[in-house]
């Protein structure tokens, strides 16, 4: 039986999905080809989270053993094996599941700024369509609602940010040498750096260097106009006929020009921003302590 011997436990909106795909290209490394499987999250569960969209999560997540061991399947000689559920580093129990399936594995977690985070996975869920309300603050605002009607923690903005928390029930439980930390900015401003770095903390070729050109699942604009959007981007007989009126150059810098138009990137206002971090202030000052870095930027407007 194979099993994991490293676990990416978030923090989501921090880079995870950049990192999966780095990790896929070494050699040595044997990465689940399901990402987010959250087993530990939910192991022995029925998930049944009731959010817009969360019949997805309720769906696919594994929940048994032999679900969870068959994602490994395709694993050969590879030095290091693994996979990422972000959910690992937030969830109640999952620390104790992890430590009684594996009490040997290493512990890898990359943390942005919190009230970043938050704020990215807002507009994560704005721009996939599923998130109702079209201000950051309403949706903090409704967070404890959503939490106490079952709505999955992927629409627990505001909570997920308190990764001293989080984090310290993996300190108690797990020798330190096998838990790794990363910032954002790491694998964001320095990415081989911090790579290699991680590749000899998962005891495989650090002089391996991976293509990190591209950026993954990345916030981005969202339309001003849904139906512009629609319009623009989906199936349209009266676009079609329109279209066909127009030479193809034309055509195409009239699509690029509308569909810039009708973009924007919501913004926290400032007022927001800072009553979030002064919410996070105390977690952050702990969290200092217990990972030894330096996150005073996090603390500052």
């Amino acid at each position: 039986m194979t099993v994991p011997t490293f676990l990416v436990i978030g923090a989501a909106k921090s880079g995870t999905t950049s990192l999966y795909h780095y990790l896929r290209q070494h050699p040595e490394i044997f990465v689940s080809p399901v990402k987010e499987p959250q087993f530990f999250a939910f192991e022995g569960m029925t998930p049944d989270f009731r959010g817009p969209g969360d019949e997805e999560l309720n769906a696919s997540a594994v929940t048994s053993i032999e679900e969870y061991e068959a994602l490994f399947a395709g694993h050969s000689n590879e030095k290091a094996v693994g996979e990422m559920s972000q959910f690992y580093l937030y969830c109640d129990g999952t620390t104790a599941r992890v430590r009684r399936r594996l009490p040997d594995v290493k512990l890898v977690v990359v943390l942005r700024d919190p009230a970043e985070r938050a704020f990215s996975h807002y507009l994560m869920k704005l721009r996939l369509g599923v998130e109702p309300l079209a201000s950051f603050e309403d949706a903090l605002e409704v967070e404890k609602d959503r939490i106490r009607t079952h709505w999955s923690p992927g629409w627990h903005y505001g909570e997920r940010g308190f990764y001293y928390r989080q984090l310290a029930p993996y300190f108690s439980e797990f020798d330190r040498r096998q838990i790794a930390v990363y910032l954002y900015e790491d694998l964001a401003g320095r990415p081989l750096e911090m790579l290699a770095d991680l590749f000899r903390f998962l005891e495989v070729d650090d002089t391996f260097v991976p293509d990190v050109s591209a950026r993954h699942n990345e916030a981005r604009s969202v339309p001003r106009s849904d139906r512009l959007e629609s319009f623009l981007t989906g199936p349209n007989t009266l676009r079609s006929a329109v279209a066909s009126l127009l030479p193809v150059p034309v055509r195409r810098r009239v699509v690029r020009t509308a569909f810039a138009l009708n973009r924007a990137r919501p913004a926290a206002s400032k007022a927001c921003r800072e009553r979030l971090r002064a919410a996070y202030r105390d977690d952050i000052l702990l969290l200092e302590g217990l990972i030894d870095r330096d996150l005073s930027p996090w603390l500052r407007p």
